[in-house]
């Protein structure tokens, strides 16, 4: 079976990356209670929204059984959209050792079910997302939300972990793109265009 994936993965992998200004990138918000997913589609600078959504682990009790929700809704997920690269954003330590214990293990299970399928997984600290995506390390979560709102341009606010693993992938995009040479025609200026005025009017609201 873990074969037949690699194969469907790769498939796609020589169908869309032989442009490297076209890809599909899921991003993932790793969570022991609450993953954030999501799935977009880049081309010369900008992302389309495939997927997004916030799983919620709660319902499968368990710690243990919610890793294998984990493993099993990731594993699915690249069976549906076939991404062809993987981004997961990296933890950080909690001031409860336990907290992050737990936190290493889902993205450990996430990174398995990604591994499977061939794909090669990029890693990004939070603050790098929050500084490639919003324009500031420090950026909360409601101005993640409302920026993934404008560069998606979705028609309502998505959910906040489901924004999160948004971000991851839009950083990843933007990262990708600067390393093999796009032009900042292509990327860099209509994104930071979009960054001024997302950051604009999620102030005048803030008012």
């Amino acid at each position: 079976m873990t074969s037949r994936k690699c194969s469907t993965t790769r498939t796609f992998l020589k169908r869309r990356t032989h442009n490297v200004a076209r890809f599909r990138v899921m991003g993932i918000d790793p969570g022991s209670v609450t993953m954030g997913v999501a799935v977009l589609d880049f081309e010369r600078g900008s992302a389309t929204q495939i997927y997004l959504q916030s799983v919620s682990l709660k319902p499968h009790g368990s710690f243990t059984a919610r890793l294998g929700a984990i493993y099993a809704e990731v594993d699915r997920l690249i069976d549906t959209h076939a991404p062809d690269e993987f981004a997961i954003e990296q933890i950080f330590m909690y001031r409860s050792p336990e907290s992050s214990l737990k936190l290493a293990q889902a993205r450990g299970v996430a990174i398995a079910a990604a591994v499977g399928h061939g794909l090669t997984v990029h890693e990004y600290m939070p603050a790098v997302v929050k500084q490639a995506v919003v324009g500031t390390g420090r950026a909360d979560k409601l101005q993640v939300q409302h920026m993934i709102k404008r560069l998606l341009s979705l028609s309502e606010s998505p959910p906040a972990d489901g924004a999160d693993a948004a971000a991851v992938a839009l950083c990843h995009c933007y990262r990708r793109t600067s390393l093999a040479g796009i032009s900042a025609d292509e990327v860099g200026v209509e994104k930071t265009a979009m960054q001024l005025l997302a950051q604009s009017r999620y102030r005048r609201r803030s008012r």
